[in-house]
């Protein structure tokens, strides 16, 4: 391959690479923990705190996988006992970005989501007269 050849992605496609992008930020937990790293650097007991309804072992899980893609930095104290701390990195903080602004836009919509759901839920199943 030409290396002045850009290369031209396709998220639609199965094997294209930005679609695991798509997948991380669809696992369930992740919007959530960039949520919460983007106020600051948290120790892993004030993210589950912070998160409700998140397992300890899920948070866990979340933040290895977070760390593997270069999206969040772990950084650990020689206390007693050891003290970890989570923080995003600069790639981390971009995507945060693009997290905030859709918490934003659900923050803005959800009034009208919530209408939509219940105006469908009380209309009559389609063939069911």
């Amino acid at each position: 391959m030409d290396t002045n050849t850009p290369v031209e992605y396709d998220v639609f496609r199965l094997a294209c690479p930005s679609r695991e992008v798509f997948d991380r930020i669809g696992e369930r937990w992740t919007a959530l923990v960039l949520l919460a790293l983007a106020q600051d650097t948290q120790r892993f007991s004030v993210l589950r705190r912070k998160i409700e309804g998140i397992s300890q072992k899920m948070l866990t899980q979340t933040l290895r996988t977070l760390e593997r893609d270069g999206l969040v930095a772990r950084q650990a104290f020689a206390t007693v006992p050891v003290t970890v701390e989570y923080s995003l990195t600069p790639l981390g903080r971009s995507l945060g970005e693009a997290v905030q602004t859709l918490r934003g836009w659900a923050y803005t919509h959800i009034d009208e989501i919530t209408t939509a759901r219940e105006a469908h839920d009380a209309s009559p199943a389609p063939g069911s007269r």
